[in-house]
């Protein structure tokens, strides 16, 4: 059985940091890539950031560039999203998830295979 856990959302003040955790237990066979997708209230999934499992490899949607990074510590099955100048646009619920074959694109959320059970982070202005 496979378990992505997240952690550390919460509420900020516009302009504030979060730094969100998922570490992965059980039988995650080489995933291929490892992500961040996030819901706000009414809307679709929009994947956020990716990364390889060798952390070699990032990918950000246009909307967080350059505010959020992404990470990866093998050495605890852990990947990170660091979101920094939040905006009231960033609220949702934020999801880890693993996509562990190479079929369709990496920014389409229903190609990836596990997920959390998802952190909500709220922005206040």
């Amino acid at each position: 059985q496979v378990q992505l856990v997240e952690s550390g959302g919460g509420s900020v003040q516009t302009g504030g940091s979060l730094r969100l955790s998922c570490t992965a237990a059980g039988d995650i066979r080489s995933p291929r890539y490892l992500a961040w997708i996030r819901q706000p209230p009414g809307s679709q999934r929009e994947v956020v950031a990716v990364i390889t499992p060798s952390g070699g490899s990032t990918f950000y949607g246009d909307s967080v560039k350059f505010r959020f990074t992404i990470s990866i510590d093998n050495s605890k099955n852990t990947h990170y999203l660091q979101m920094n100048s939040l905006k009231p646009e960033d609220t949702a619920m934020y999801y880890c998830a693993a996509k562990v074959n190479y079929v369709g694109s990496l920014y389409d959320p229903t190609t990836y295979n596990y997920w959390g059970q998802g952190t909500q982070v709220t922005v206040s202005s």
